[in-house]
């Protein structure tokens, strides 16, 4: 019988330090592990370690001149790679590489029958990430770098990601926007950070169709986003019928984030996290892994993260 969800963390992802007043900040793992505690959520799971990934791994997404550079630049002590809100220290590389080595594990031991389902709680997050460019938090990108995996060294044909965090994935589209084996939904809020994700955007040459952005309007709801989930977004995974569900799982969309204006209660994560498990368990034996992205208040990522991990562990 296959394990129950595997929850990968690791301490060192703390260490990781974007600066002061950063909302990407280490508080976040410290209040999602206190929160999942303190609920017994944590009790349900099997906690697992994470190991890094490798260069060779990594180079599986991203160019390894763009690798050296970030590791190289927070190595000599600069405080950002590329972009002034892709801010680290030393100790950044080594956080994004346990984050993607994570959930490059998850694919693994998904695929091997070992684990069900999988929720990579790590920081820094990295659906940003561009093939050789850091930005938005992002340093390597993880949910991409578990797609690939399972395509190239798993052998499947048809893999799905939906992100639901408030920004769009600009790095996990790109990658992906002409790769026929990899569906990409996004669910995000419209006009808001990165300024891509408009709904002609549909993915190109042999990709074209395999790309779905739904943007939403600032001040959007469960009930709107549930709609677009359900009326739009599912349909269209119905008829790719994936092998395996990746989520890119932000709560940032949660009334209380200070990085969006849209107004997703905690029950909003559970809700949608269930309609994808449904459509996971018809198509993909049920094999779900999430990935945290953003999500900056507080208390709102614990309430959120823990209807999230209620229905993954249902």
């Amino acid at each position: 019988m296959r394990a129950p969800l595997g929850l990968y963390t690791h301490p060192d992802c703390l260490l990781h330090d974007a600066g002061p007043g950063n909302p990407e900040r280490p508080e976040r793992l410290r209040a999602l592990t206190a929160h999942l505690e303190r609920t017994g959520i944590w009790q349900d799971l099997q906690i697992l370690k994470a190991q890094p990934a490798s260069a060779a791994d990594l180079e599986r997404v991203h160019t390894r001149e763009y690798l050296d550079r970030v590791e190289s630049q927070f190595a000599a002590g600069e405080d950002f790679v590329d972009s002034a809100d892709a801010n680290g220290n030393r100790e950044t590389f080594a956080a994004t590489r346990l984050a993607s080595g994570a959930a490059l594990d998850a694919a693994e031991q998904i695929l091997a029958g070992t684990l069900q389902r999988a929720f990579v709680m790590l920081r820094p997050p990295g659906h940003h990430a561009e093939v050789d460019r850091a930005m938005g938090f992002c340093f390597s990108n993880h949910v991409a770098l578990a797609a690939r995996s399972a395509i190239q060294q798993h052998g499947l044909e048809r893999v799905a990601i939906v992100d639901f965090d408030v920004h769009h994935g600009n790095g996990t589209q790109h990658i992906f926007e002409r790769d026929p084996s990899v569906f990409y939904a996004s669910l995000h809020q419209s006009p808001h950070y990165p300024g891509t994700g408009a709904k002609e955007e549909r993915g190109l040459g042999d990709g074209e169709g395999t790309t779905l952005n739904c943007p939403m309007p600032a001040g959007s709801g469960d009930g709107a986003w549930q709609a677009a989930l359900e009326e739009t977004v599912l349909p269209a995974l119905d008829g790719f019928e994936p092998q395996l569900l990746l989520i890119s799982a932000g709560f940032d969309a949660h009334q209380r984030d200070p990085l969006s204006e849209t107004l997703l209660t905690s029950e909003a994560f559970g809700r949608m996290t269930r309609s994808l498990l449904d459509l996971a368990k018809q198509h993909a034996k049920g094999r779900v892994i999430s990935i945290l992205e953003g999500g900056y208040d507080l208390e709102g990522l614990s309430e959120g993260v823990a209807a999230h991990l209620g229905e993954l562990t249902a």
